[in-house]
C-alpha cells in the first residue's frame, strides 16, 4: 500500500506542475506560432528579393533550405525559453556541439556532402541548367540540394549525385560560358576541289540559327585520307545560351544543311570502294580496299 501511496502522491505532483506549466505551455506556443509566421514572412521577402538580384538559383535553393533549418531550431530553443526551461535550452546547445563531433563521424558521409553542398553553393562551378559531365555522368543540372545534385541524362535518366562525389572529381561545364563546340566528319571525293568544298561548308555552317559566327567562326581541315574519301573535320560552336532549340537539333540542321549545298554545287560524297579479286581457278574474294 505504502508503494500506492508513493506513486499516487508522485503522479500528483506531476499534475500540479503540469497545471502550473500549461500557461506558459500556452504562451510559449502561441509566441512560437507567432515568431515562425514573421520569420516565414520575411524568409519569402528575403528569397523574393535574392531572386530578383541573383541569377544563380541554386544560391537560391541553399539559402531557403539553411533558413528553414535555423527558424526550426530557433522556434524549439524559443519554446524552452518562454516555458522557463532556460537551462535544459543550453544544455541542449552546449551538447549539440558534443554531439555534432560524435554525429559527424557516425554519419561522416551525409556531413561531407552537406558541406561538399555549402562548398558548391557558394563556389558555384555550374548553374541550373548547364550541361556538364561528372564521372560518367553526363547531363543537365536540375537541382542541387544541400546533400546531392539532381542531373537529368539526355536519354532521360535522373541521376543524383552526391556532393562529396562531386567535390572530390573533375567537373566538365559545357555550358557555362555559352559556348560548346560541336564537330562531325564529311567524306568527299579525291577529285573534290577542297578549298572550294570547305568554304561551301563554313559559309552554309555559320547561317544555322545557334551558331556562333563572331568570334568563334565554324572551321574545317583534313582530318585523313581514307580508303576512298577524304574526310573533313567540320567544326563550330553552338551558343548555349539560346535555349530554342537544343544543341544537339542545332547539329543535325547543321549536317543536313551542309549536304544540300555540297550536292547543289556538285561536289560528291562517294561510299567505300569496293575491291574484287579473281585468281584464276579459285572462287571471287570480296573485300574492302585499306587506305592508300
Amino acid at each position: 500500500m505504502e508503494i500506492i501511496t508513493d506513486l499516487r502522491n508522485q503522479l500528483l505532483t506531476y499534475y500540479d506542475d503540469l497545471i502550473i506549466l500549461m500557461p506558459k505551455v500556452m504562451v510559449g506556443i502561441v509566441v512560437v506560432i507567432l515568431f515562425a509566421s514573421i520569420s516565414r514572412f520575411l524568409r519569402k521577402k528575403f528569397i523574393a528579393f535574392i531572386n530578383n538580384k541573383a541569377e544563380d538559383k541554386l544560391l537560391i535553393n541553399f539559402f531557403n533550405s539553411l533558413i528553414k533549418i535555423a527558424i526550426g531550431i530557433l522556434s524549439f530553443l524559443l519554446f524552452l525559453y518562454v516555458i522557463g526551461m532556460s537551462g535544459l535550452a543550453g544544455s541542449i546547445l552546449g551538447a549539440a556541439t558534443i554531439s555534432s563531433v560524435v554525429i559527424g563521424f557516425a554519419f561522416k558521409d551525409i556531413a561531407e556532402n552537406f558541406l561538399a553542398g555549402v562548398i558548391l553553393a557558394f563556389n558555384r562551378p555550374f548553374r541550373i541548367g548547364d550541361t556538364v559531365k561528372i564521372n560518367d555522368v553526363e547531363g543537365t543540372i536540375i537541382e542541387m540540394s544541400l546533400r546531392d545534385t539532381h542531373i537529368k541524362t539526355a536519354d532521360g535518366k535522373d541521376v543524383f549525385i552526391p556532393n562529396g562525389q562531386i567535390i572530390k572529381n573533375p567537373l566538365f561545364n559545357y555550358t557555362i560560358d555559352g559556348f560548346y563546340r560541336r564537330n562531325f566528319i564529311i567524306g568527299l571525293d579525291y577529285d573534290t576541289d577542297i578549298d572550294l568544298a570547305r568554304k561551301i561548308i563554313e559559309d552554309t555552317t555559320i547561317k544555322i540559327r545557334g551558331v556562333i559566327g563572331e568570334n568563334k567562326r565554324p572551321s574545317t581541315l583534313i582530318k585523313e585520307f581514307g580508303a576512298s574519301t577524304i574526310n573533313i573535320d567540320v567544326r563550330f560552336w553552338v551558343d548555349t545560351f539560346q535555349k530554342d532549340h537544343s544543341i544537339v537539333e542545332i547539329q543535325s540542321q547543321v549536317m543536313k544543311n551542309v549536304l544540300k549545298s555540297l550536292g547543289e554545287a556538285g561536289i560528291n560524297l562517294p561510299g567505300d570502294i569496293i575491291e574484287i579479286k579473281n585468281y584464276r581457278d579459285k572462287a571471287i574474294q570480296m573485300g574492302q580496299s585499306k587506305e592508300l
